[in-house]
């Protein structure tokens, strides 16, 4: 007599559940939900900005919307789609289709519209009697003033320096970056009615906290000293360090130099350096000690500055510098990347050295107050809030541990502010988790047309180098458009109403326009057809509950 068969591994058929009202025909297994993801763009933003989001409604034609949802994570659109390296565009998947998102020049158009249409910050809402002193004017304490302002809070800049800005005004030329731009950004900041004191150098912080009455101290000096190196240097003339020659520029007091100018260094300052020499009508050359695979300066910078004639000469390490030349020593590189000597030199001619070695911040001021700890880098060392280990005392941008970009000091900025807030109020700001990422394979990239991406214009060369006029130029607001339409929406739903039309049982509800859509469960089979076809994979199919 047989035995009664048994269930099989291989028996994929689900048993069923008892413990819920039965319906007639097909048991559904899986549900679809809408769900939004974090887009690359976002992610690997470092001042936090919705990108998606203000590209989205670019797109539909709506630039001060755009600006308005831009600028509440960054306060300088149009300085930062100049001089931001964008990191943004090297996550963009739109890369793996043709090319990445123009996102820095659609970014640039904004920030100069609202500059052009005189559109304003949104005034704070409150008065919270809560004092704040922020200690340095640059990218990382004007970012923390605005959204410190924003919240209510009264705030005081303490600068050292003539201008607010610290190295966007000095570090970065105007070629890259006009004044006139930067300028009526900051003023923009202070017409919160942030109080600005220039010239004011902090030596004793206590002291301007009690004295002021503040309640709270940001601080936020910039990388303004330059590092040295001994070279021996016989009846050659002095050695100029890059920060301080491209301030003396910026003041019209630019140095006298020799026909020939060596800049020492593979960073962006380097290069900087070097494109500003040429300016002044002397022949430039970089000295390096890596290769350009392992230079600190981004690629396109290095590229920048060889269409304008500068020379850069790779593996070399200078040993000691004479009156008309200097005596480099040619290097290699180990499998790591780290230079060596190889004990072979040559000659190269040069009047001048320029050193461009890296900038340390100066923070003795801080030495003295209770409770400050420091790195061995000088740097100063803060928790999760970005609180020092004096309470009330905060610090971000240059001086913290960390990359130096404008970008980067501007999300400190941001990132301080909230923090700082949230402590004023007998609170502990906590970071909102974040969604989950999309990648590249995730999309149903076969549903778009390939496209180029808007390139901005160049002045040419010979224009380039003779004067500091601003070398790329922007957008107009049709090219803004189309390249904001490029956005590939990763992640989140763009109501392409696809979902819908592929339903088999009719199950999905249009909401009406911004507001998505929504699963009829009573006619959903969970096929996962909607799933299938979105374009930008903002629906996940999830097993159906058991009760």
């Amino acid at each position: 007599m047989g035995h009664a068969p048994t269930h099989r591994p291989a028996d994929m058929t689900r048993p069923l559940d008892l413990r819920h009202e039965r319906r007639t025909g097909p048991e559904r297994v899986r549900r679809p939900i809408y769900v939004n993801h974090l887009p690359p763009c976002n992610q690997a933003c470092p001042a936090g900005e919705n990108i998606q989001a203000w590209l989205a409604l670019v797109q539909d034609g709506d630039d001060e919307a755009a600006w308005r949802c831009l600028v509440q994570d960054n306060p300088m659109p149009a300085v930062h789609g100049r001089v931001c390296y964008h990191p943004c565009e090297d996550a963009c998947n739109r890369q793996d289709l043709d090319a990445s998102v123009t996102i820095h020049a659609v970014e640039r158009h904004l920030g100069d519209l609202a500059l052009e249409k005189g559109w304003r910050f949104d005034p704070p809402t409150e008065t919270s009697g809560k004092r704040v002193l922020v200690v340095g004017g640059g990218p990382s304490g004007l970012s923390a003033a605005y959204h410190l302002a924003r919240r209510g809070h009264t705030i005081t800049i303490l600068e050292a320096g003539p201008v607010a800005g610290g190295m966007m005004h000095f570090g970065i030329p105007a070629y890259r970056l006009p004044r006139d731009v930067l300028d009526a950004e900051i003023q923009r900041i202070l017409d919160l009615d942030v109080t600005l004191r220039l010239n004011h150098t902090v030596t004793d912080l206590e002291a301007e906290r009690v004295n002021g009455a503040f309640d709270a101290v940001f601080v936020a000096v910039g990388a303004h000293l330059s590092k040295r190196v001994d070279i021996p240097a016989r009846d050659a003339a002095p050695m100029l360090d890059a920060v301080s020659f491209l301030k003396s520029v910026e003041v019209g007091e630019a140095p006298r130099l020799g026909r020939r100018v060596a800049v020492y260094g593979g960073g962006n300052t380097a290069m900087d350096a070097a494109r500003v020499v040429r300016r002044l009508g002397h022949d430039p050359l970089i000295v390096y000690r890596r290769d350009r695979a392992h230079m600190p300066a981004h690629d396109f910078e290095a590229q920048e500055a060889l269409d304008e004639g500068v020379q850069i000469h790779w593996l070399r390490a200078i040993k000691s510098m004479d009156q008309t030349t200097m005596t480099v020593e040619i290097m290699e590189l180990d499998d790591r990347g780290r230079p060596r000597p190889t004990g072979e030199t040559e000659v190269i001619e040069a009047d001048d050295l320029i050193l461009a070695l890296g900038q340390d911040t100066d923070t003795n001021f801080l030495r003295s107050v209770p409770g400050v700890s420091f790195s061995r880098d000088g740097t100063v060392r803060v928790d999760e809030r970005m609180m020092t280990g004096a309470p009330g005392v905060f610090a971000g941008g240059d001086m913290v541990p960390s990359e130096r970009s404008v970008t980067i000091a501007v999300g400190h900025g941001k990132m301080a502010a909230n923090c700082i807030d949230a402590w004023l109020r007998g609170g502990l700001y906590r970071k909102p988790p974040r969604n989950p990422g999309v990648d590249f394979a995730a999309l149903k990239v076969p549903y778009y047309v390939e496209t180029d991406p808007r390139a901005q214009p160049h002045l040419p060369r010979d224009e380039a180098v003779s004067g500091f006029g601003e070398v790329v130029g922007g957008l107009s607001a049709m090219e803004a458009r189309y390249e904001a339409a490029r956005c590939l929406s990763c992640g989140n739903c763009y109501e392409c109403d696809g979902c819908q039309g592929a339903c088999p049982e009719n199950a999905i509800r249009k909401l009406g326009p911004g507001k998505g859509y929504r699963v009829d469960l009573e006619l959903c089979t969970g096929c996962g057809v909607c799933h299938d076809q979105c374009p930008v994979h903002a629906i996940e199919m999830i097993s159906e509950p058991l009760s």
